[in-house]
């Protein structure tokens, strides 16, 4: 059994950290909780990379955003290697290397915004897949808040 003082160990995917660092809500408090490293977060070089690429096609932000936002995450996430291929969704296959990082973690949780494919999933292999708003309520009960 974990110890209340071991943080959780979780996965932010890709498109948490996207939400949060381009829009106010749920997915953006998750991120202040991270930067309060009040969790282990994990990321590989897979998530890495499509956060850099989503943020440059997508929202236009330039190599020197990109670039002070990917070395803070690297600052304080923890970076490993997948070993183990995993293909649990047919549809997206970039939702298999979420997968495979949170396995290569030996993650507790997913946060991840997306309904139809991981969270559909509910829990894989152990590992349970939420939503940012469950995720901070899971937090708020683990370290005796109400949270904001």
């Amino acid at each position: 059994m974990q110890s209340v003082n071991e943080k959780l160990r979780v996965v932010i995917d890709t498109n948490v950290f996207v939400s949060g660092l381009t829009f106010p809500g749920t997915p953006n408090r998750v991120l202040l909780r991270f930067l309060r490293e009040e969790m282990d977060v994990f990321v590989s070089q897979f998530i890495l990379d499509e956060l850099m690429r989503i943020l440059s096609s997508k929202f236009q932000w330039g190599s020197r955003q990109i670039g002070a936002i990917t070395n803070l995450v690297v600052a304080r996430a923890i970076l490993v290697e997948p070993t183990v291929h995993v293909s649990a969704i047919t549809r997206k296959d970039d939702d298999n290397r979420i997968l495979e990082c949170a396995v290569a973690a030996r993650a507790q949780y997913i946060i991840s915004g997306d309904q139809r494919d991981l969270l559909a999933l509910g829990e894989f292999e152990g590992i349970g897949l939420v939503s940012p708003a469950a995720f901070l309520a899971v937090l708020d009960r683990r370290l005796g808040e109400g949270g904001p």
